[in-house]
């Protein structure tokens, strides 16, 4: 699995109808990719809710989104997955079958809800419109298959 994770001042999505909204906190874009596991979903959720890049009082990173009591935007990208190395249209096989992608997607909005982050989602497979009003910026690539 492989998710950008950005510090954010706020967050939204919108599509199929819905807007959802977050206040400070992090979005998180989040790709699924073929052979990925409910294992890595678990990792995944750990590493998100404990990732110290909220600065303390002097500045430094320090403390989690768990500390700060801030909100979680994930929001399902396939695209993460793309690989342009050849030509100039990227090639998506890597990335997950989207039945397998969107159950490992859920799976890992429950997991990092069971962190203690509140988490609101966009929707799955839909042609969304993101906000992201990134605080720093700050911005970390994690991949699960990458130590």
């Amino acid at each position: 699995m492989r998710a950008v994770i950005q510090r954010v001042a706020r967050g939204g999505v919108t599509a199929a109808g819905l807007e959802r909204r977050i206040g400070p906190g992090l979005v998180v874009l989040l790709g699924v990719g073929e052979g990925d596991a409910r294992d890595d979903a678990d990792l995944l959720a750990e590493k998100t809710a404990n990732l110290r890049i909220f600065s303390n009082s002097e500045g430094k990173f320090d403390h989690s989104v768990l500390d700060t009591g801030g909100e979680a935007l994930v929001v399902s990208q396939f695209t993460l997955y793309g690989d342009a190395s050849k030509g100039r249209r990227p090639d998506f096989t890597a990335a997950a079958k989207p039945a397998e992608a969107n159950e490992l997607y859920q799976y890992f909005v429950s997991a990092l809800e069971a962190k203690g982050v509140p988490v609101k989602t966009g929707v799955f497979a839909a042609d969304m419109e993101v906000e992201i009003v990134n605080d720093g910026p700050v911005t970390i690539l994690l991949d699960t298959k990458k130590p």
